[in-house]
């Protein structure tokens, strides 16, 4: 009995161990122990500290109801959206906010690029720097020597600076991005809604991004949605999804802490349907410590839905947090096994100097990037732009 108990903590402890490589880099320095210590706080203080979910989402910056006599588009997330472009210079654009974003990462990756190319001439040492550099900025390994000796190929034994290897390697990296420069379809299909599956570890962002999205489709292009709680496994998920829908204006469908989310999936799609909505989101569990339950229910998902009609759904989205840098990879090839992933959205740029993983995603994965996020507003997630990106990443000024 003693023996049996042991091996089955040793597996238990074997789980644990293979989940948590996929949250934590294992080159990631360790935590330093708190230091606890009692501090007096203003009461003011104190409230911020303890401030509510409602709270918090009451300070993130909507945008105006548009006027219903406004022609809307159909056709992708991007439409709304491209008007951006057009006004990348204005103060607080999204091109503003996509570089203030990435500013961590171009930081490192142009300061490595300086350091690299130390002397007149691309020869081999330069190369070499050239590419631990790349493999610093979290591009990978792999991307990261591709990339290098394309640039060797063009430029070896010539002249170079910094400014003429940084508009070198933008357009290098533009060029693995455009392929995967695909926006998100949001044109609702004849016989019911579209139905879009969130994916994604716990503390990515998921919940949150499902928000934005809604935010984003129902006030920008005019579109009917419904969220789906399917993350029954957390409480603060359910509730943190039905403040989103409550705040967006659109319908919530959820059931108690522990429900069949397959049965949340089934009845949200009765609902949209009989709304006549555009788009069901469903929100969908996280949790890694049973990866065999997590993908049997992402299944079960799936075949529930095709009862009600064999092509849905219609998209799956894996959000990732660009945080946890090359071990999104990991999280990429684990939920592949257990849906079709179709998009990627790419969340919290702003938090570290790791952005280069969405270069390496896109040359090992080829899987679309519907958008990115570099804040908390609503306003701070837009669809991905290869040519913004890569010129913000390597820090070129448009």
């Amino acid at each position: 009995m003693v023996f049996w108990r042991k091996k089955k903590n040793q597996k238990e402890q074997e789980q644990e161990r293979e989940d948590d490589e996929l949250l934590h880099h294992k080159g990631e320095p360790e935590l330093e122990p708190p230091i606890e210590y009692e501090a007096e706080l203003s009461e003011e203080l104190e409230h911020e500290l303890e401030e509510t979910e409602t709270e918090i989402l009451d300070e993130i910056e909507e945008s105006p109801v548009p006027n219903k006599n406004v022609e809307l588009q159909e056709n992708s997330f991007a439409d709304e959206n491209d008007d951006l472009d057009r006004n990348h210079d204005a103060e607080g654009g999204w091109l503003s906010r996509l570089s203030g974003g990435l500013s961590k990462s171009s930081s490192k990756l142009t300061g490595g690029l300086t350091d690299a190319l130390t002397r007149k001439k691309l020869d081999e040492d330069a190369l070499q720097d050239l590419e631990d550099a790349l493999i610093m900025a979290d591009l990978g390994p792999k991307t990261a020597s591709k990339l290098a000796q394309e640039i060797g190929k063009e430029r070896f034994g010539k002249d170079v600076t910094p400014d003429e290897i940084k508009q070198l390697l933008a357009s290098k990296i533009e060029g693995i991005l455009k392929p995967v420069t695909r926006q998100m379809e949001v044109k609702k299909p004849e016989d019911g809604p579209r139905v879009i599956l969130v994916c994604g570890v716990n503390g990515v962002g998921k919940t949150t991004t499902i928000g934005k999205l809604a935010h984003q489709l129902h006030y920008k292009l005019g579109k009917k949605v419904v969220l789906a709680a399917g993350d029954t496994f957390r409480a603060a998920a359910v509730e943190q999804l039905k403040i989103w829908a409550d705040r967006v204006g659109c319908t919530f469908v959820g059931k108690e802490l522990g429900a069949d989310a397959a049965s949340v999936a089934y009845e949200a799609y009765e609902a949209a349907k009989k709304e006549g909505a555009d788009i069901l989101l469903i929100d969908t569990a996280g949790r890694l410590h049973n990866k065999s339950n997590l993908m049997a229910e992402l299944e079960k998902i799936k075949r529930v839905l095709a009862k009600q009609n064999e092509n849905i759904p219609h998209d799956a989205i894996l959000v990732l947090d660009a945080t946890t840098g090359q071990n999104a990879h990991a999280q990429v090839i684990a939920f592949r096994e257990a849906v079709e992933i179709r998009g990627l959205v790419v969340t919290k740029l702003d938090g570290s100097a790791k952005g280069g993983v969405v270069v390496s995603l896109a040359d090992q994965f080829n899987i679309p990037i519907y958008a990115v996020g570099v804040g908390e507003t609503v306003e701070d997630l837009q669809p991905f732009k290869a040519h913004e990106f890569a010129e913000s990443l390597v820090g070129i000024s448009s």
